[in-house]
């Protein structure tokens, strides 16, 4: 067992995209760092790529429960280990749009802007992209923002049914581009390619999950230690309720409490909320960050999320490597309607078993008929923040989680557009579901960040207002959830903020400054 000392220089709760990102940012010989997982590693086994182990019997899940907004307990899809819910994740690694950054009306309301512009994010991308290890294309997306240079590597390429897809769909004036994805698929990788990526964990380290492209080149650099399988109870307070002195957490059958100078929260937007409601003390009564604001736990986002399935009768999809595409005609106010639909992409190759883990009423003989011959789809729209959408914590210490959708309709016209371009495609048959709430992998924007600590909990550094040594650096600090998978943005962000950690220990930062280069030309 990892020896635990009584004091660090930082301590990082939670060893996921967000904390990963911040680790390796300031790990370096003779810093004392301390990250503090919940889970274990996870282990590389022939059921990483089971779809009965994982899909069915949910081996890794957590089986913690939660709450709904009426009471009723629910079995979250979120997972505890070293990498945190990207040892799940697909991959993708997709830079929010300029627009993004900026109020964008919406069917449903607007989605607020950010205290700092695309142009201020944009060098943190390019870092964050080298990071993860992105493969993909630039200048082929129409709303594609700007960029200061090419992607770390290329495109991984498509497999040919997908490729002739790829025609047929431009044949159709869209615009369809390569979706920016970290994996280990380049000369000299270890990635083989294979059908269990997008849901699964790699069972071959060749995924760009936090733990082996965040997590693992931090500790090799020196500086970090991580203890696993210890869980934080709360954050203690002197007794101004300035600054945090310790965090007070269970470790090897014991409690114990640890000292820093700084402390970040990196445990998720729905856990460091959570933890950050735990701790509320006297100067604190309704929990770290939320006296001025009431906005801790609230404004709670997870997307709007369909996965669909085309099938043909007439034809077998051999693809093994689907999700190699994404489509963007939708993403802004666009042919079909005045206002943004959302992104698709394509979804990892649906296999024999995995849809009819949750769709009960599907004979399973058949849905394996279909699998073999469709072709699936991510849609993926953006819901709106809305302080009724909210992370609270029970009486008995059980996470409740509060949420409506939002902005459906939106997402159900992109659904309907996109199954009429399928039928179009020779797809008559397409079936779709949404997820629920119990689909918690792009979750955020419960301790939003902005420029007035009245209506934001966390300032532009993603430090909270009300606590001076105090961050949450993971999905928490998003202000619109955007209609993009988040892991990219988080990792940009921790790199931000870590320049502000190193200033604050008294050390002389060099920031990347804002680069706003000239768009690059859009393919035909």
């Amino acid at each position: 067992m990892t020896e635990l000392k009584d004091s660090y220089d930082i301590v990082i709760i939670g060893a996921g995209v967000g904390g990963g990102a911040l680790a390796n940012s300031l790990a370096a010989p003779g810093r004392e760092i301390l990250m503090i997982e919940r889970g274990p590693r996870l282990p590389r086994e022939p059921d990483n790529w089971s779809v009965d182990a994982v899909f069915h019997k949910r081996k890794y899940a957590t089986k913690e429960q939660w709450r709904d907004r009426d009471g009723q307990l629910f079995s979250p899809s979120t997972y505890y280990y070293v990498g945190g819910n990207s040892k799940f994740f697909g991959a993708a690694t997709v830079r929010f749009r300029k627009e993004d950054f900026e109020d964008l009306r919406h069917e449903g309301g607007v989605a607020p802007a950010w205290p700092v512009a695309y142009a201020e994010f944009e060098p943190y991308y390019a870092r964050a992209e080298r990071l993860m290890g992105t493969h993909g294309e630039a200048g082929l997306d129409p709303i594609e923002p700007p960029r200061s240079g090419p992607m770390p590597y290329p495109a991984i390429g498509h497999e040919p049914e997908i490729a002739a897809f790829e025609k047929k769909l431009r044949a159709r004036g869209l615009h369809p581009f390569p979706l920016p994805i970290a994996i280990d698929y380049h000369d000299g990788g270890a990635c083989a390619r294979c059908a269990t990526c997008d849901g699964f964990a790699c069972k071959i380290g060749a995924k760009g999950d936090a733990e082996v492209r965040l997590v693992n080149p931090a500790l090799a650099k020196g500086g970090v230690t991580l203890i696993t399988e210890s869980f934080v109870r709360r954050l203690v307070t002197d007794p101004t309720g300035r600054r945090v002195v310790a965090v007070e957490l269970e470790h090897g059958g014991e409690v114990r409490t640890v000292s820093a100078r700084i402390f970040v929260s990196s445990a998720g937007a729905i856990n460091s909320s959570a933890l950050l409601l735990r701790s509320k003390n006297d100067k604190h009564p309704n929990g770290l960050g939320n006296n001025t604001s009431d906005q801790l736990g609230r404004n709670y986002m997870a997307h709007n999320n369909t996965a669909m399935m085309a099938v043909s009768p007439f034809r077998k999809n051999r693809v093994v490597f689907q999700k190699t595409m994404a489509i963007n005609d939708y993403y802004l106010a666009n042919a079909e309607r005045p206002y943004p639909l959302g992104n698709i992409q394509g979804l990892g190759k649906l296999q024999s078993g995995m849809l009819t883990a949750n769709l009960k009423w599907a004979p399973e003989r058949l849905m394996a008929l279909f699998a073999e011959r469709s072709v699936d789809w991510w849609l993926m729209s953006e819901d709106l923040p809305d302080p009724n959408n909210r992370v609270s914590v029970d009486s008995d210490g059980t996470i409740r989680l509060a949420y409506t959708a939002n902005n459906l309709k939106a997402h159900q016209e992109l659904v309907a557009v996109w199954t009429r371009q399928m039928r179009a495609l020779g797809y008559p048959i397409v079936i779709t579901q949404k997820m629920d709430i119990k689909v918690s992998m792009h979750q955020c924007g419960t301790a939003r960040f902005g420029k007035d600590p009245k209506t934001s909990v966390l300032d532009p550094n993603c430090k909270v207002w009300d606590v001076d040594n105090l961050y949450v650096v993971d999905a928490s600090f998003l202000p619109s959830s955007t209609g993009f998978n988040p892991s990219l943005t988080i990792v940009a962000q921790a790199l931000r903020t870590s320049e502000h950690i190193l200033k604050e220990l008294g050390e002389t930062v060099t920031a990347a400054p804002p680069v706003q280069p000239e768009r690059q030309p859009v393919a035909a």
